[in-house]
């Protein structure tokens, strides 16, 4: 009986986390034919976010590691030179979400903590894979390069992520659709 409840629970973070990866692959297109639009709202983040929250800290990185990486190779968008550093940036995304929500207490400031925590050691993580990257490929990605990639050209991608998840974490929450616990 308990090893029936568990490997339910297993299958159905499995096919959340399909869910998730398939609606980040979709959600882009509502903007592909204005990259700037695409580029200022983030909409593959969303999905992603929301996975490691629900789903947990190893489905989410899995999920946002995949999703760039996914896009880019059987659609050639984002080119993979933009997806390498999505990938990491969004697998941090998941990971922290779903690991500060296991381990903070499940209360709508924690999440939003959660959120800004994870949001910001994303763009980290992007924002040294852009670094390394810059490297290899002998160009510069400097500080005014990532500020204006990580925080002014995101604002309203930021201000979305903050306004929507933890309201509506709270409504996943309150209908038992967490898997994260």
């Amino acid at each position: 009986q308990k090893g029936q409840k568990i490997m339910h629970k297993h299958l159905r973070k499995l096919v959340y986390s399909a869910m998730f990866l398939a609606i980040a692959f979709v959600l882009p297109f509502l903007t592909a034919n204005n990259q700037q639009l695409g580029n200022m709202l983030s909409l593959m983040h969303l999905p992603v976010l929301f996975c490691g929250f629900i789903c947990g800290w190893p489905w989410g990185l899995l999920v946002g590691f995949i999703a760039p990486l996914l896009r880019s190779f059987t659609l050639g968008a984002p080119p993979l030179m933009i997806a390498i550093p999505m990938a990491f940036e969004l697998a941090v995304y998941g990971c922290v979400t779903g690991l500060f929500y296991k381990l903070l207490p499940k209360k709508i400031g924690f999440y939003y903590l959660d959120l800004i925590s994870a949001m910001i050691l994303g763009r980290l993580a992007w924002g040294a894979a852009k670094f390394v990257l810059g490297g290899i490929q002998n160009t510069e990605f400097g500080f005014a390069a990532f500020w204006a990639g990580a925080v002014v050209n995101a604002l309203p991608a930021i201000a979305i992520q903050i306004a929507l998840i933890p309201p509506l974490i709270l409504v996943f929450q309150k209908n038992r659709l967490m898997l994260n616990d």
